[in-house]
């Protein structure tokens, strides 16, 4: 008897269709507006940090659950943002990036026959990461055009079986940004069921329109049932460091930090002690970056108008999801992949955000993380569709 030799559970996930795309887009030279990195440079003080951190010799293993200044910085920094106090010693895991996080996470936390609730459409790593673990995700939908939740349809998703609900506030794809009604809505429910939260927060500082980010730990009641995931890609412009980080109650910590042991031992030795810069720059760092991606958000928004896609308003994160419905493609796959060969744009179909992929057939995400003259020569090539997209294929 020939023995099966790929796992039940790699069999129910593809690769990363993000990353996909990325390789697309090198391959026919498209502007890759696809995959969340921003093509701009990490502040100075980051880089003088890992230079100097690499001078120093601290290029061996770091304690594997964090270098100690880099998680007495992350302290301070919640602190002060967040208005939490967490020990160092005890609640702060770091890890290699928040993808790393939410996989020790869920390892740690979740059991076989057990159910994570996830919101959908969601980044694409939730789903496998429930499945890698054993258990079942249970998909609650977001609603269009602000991307809202049915509350009755929330309180039917819990039940004795619910182990945990995934949050990610600002969100990917959509931009949405939870309310506080919403939250304190999810944290009745999870202590109603006695049920885990996971926040996925790493877009906490690109907000838009006023909105605020709230976290879900420092909501009554939530504190010790939630665990938090950030990290230093997105607000300090370092995808490729992989440097994330998880904060949680002492006991939850403990199990996440074993299982982080055996996953990657340990996040890059020299760009934690960078790290410690990155917590330590000041609050007018942040309030220019919100800034900055305000006038990114404005022009893709500006070029999307001019160009006559229809799109999704973001008051979060560095994404937009449009509408391609118009085009008259049968899928956005189809359209994404016409998208960078033809026009030399690369976007992420919508339908790697959805359970059901038919979901996600008339949506594509753009990222605005990028240079005003990466965008402007996306914008340029998006002119075209003006005349070679329209009619049906």
């Amino acid at each position: 008897m020939q023995r099966q030799k790929i796992s039940g559970k790699a069999n129910q996930f593809t690769e990363s269709v993000i990353r996909e795309m990325t390789r697309v887009a090198l391959q026919y030279g498209a502007v890759n507006l696809a995959q969340g990195f921003p093509d701009f440079a990490c502040p100075q003080e980051l880089k003088q940090a890992a230079y100097e951190a690499i001078e120093a010799d601290v290029n061996q293993y770091a304690i594997t659950w964090g270098d100690r200044p880099f998680r007495e910085a992350i302290a301070k920094k919640v602190h002060w943002y967040l208005g939490l106090d967490i020990n160092p010693e005890t609640q702060i895991t770091v890890t290699c990036g928040s993808t790393e996080a939410m996989a020790a996470v869920m390892l740690a936390t979740v059991d076989p026959g057990d159910e994570v609730i996830v919101f959908e459409p969601y980044y694409e790593n939730y789903g496998p990461d429930a499945i890698l673990a054993g258990a079942t995700p249970r998909y609650v939908t977001l609603h269009p055009p602000h991307w809202t939740f049915d509350e009755t349809q929330l309180r039917q998703a819990f039940n004795a079986n619910t182990k945990a609900i995934i949050v990610n506030t600002p969100h990917n794809p959509t931009g949405k940004v939870f309310t506080r009604e919403e939250l304190t809505l999810i944290a009745e429910l999870c202590q109603k069921w006695d049920v885990l939260a996971f926040t996925d927060e790493i877009y906490e500082h690109i907000l838009y329109d006023g909105a605020q980010h709230i976290a879900l730990a420092t909501l009554p009641g939530m504190e010790n049932r939630t665990v938090t995931i950030n990290g230093l890609s997105k607000t300090y412009s370092v995808t490729g460091w992989r440097v994330g980080y998880i904060f949680a109650n002492p006991e939850l910590t403990a199990a996440i930090r074993k299982v982080h042991d055996f996953l990657t031992v340990g996040a890059p030795a020299p760009l934690q002690r960078a790290g410690v810069a990155a917590m330590q720059l000041p609050q007018s760092y942040y309030e220019e970056l919100a800034k900055l991606y305000q006038k990114k958000r404005d022009n893709i928004l500006q070029i999307l108008d001019r160009v006559g896609i229809p799109y999704f308003l973001p008051q979060g994160a560095y994404y937009v999801l449009a509408d391609i419905s118009k085009f008259g493609y049968k899928t956005d796959v189809e359209f994404t992949y016409n998208l960078i060969k033809n026009i030399g744009v690369a976007v992420v179909p919508g339908s790697s955000f959805f359970n059901q992929p038919q979901k996600g057939h008339s949506l594509i995400r753009f990222c605005f993380s990028k240079r005003p003259e990466t965008l402007q020569a996306a914008g340029d090539r998006l002119l075209k569709l003006q005349t070679t997209l329209q009619s049906t294929p």
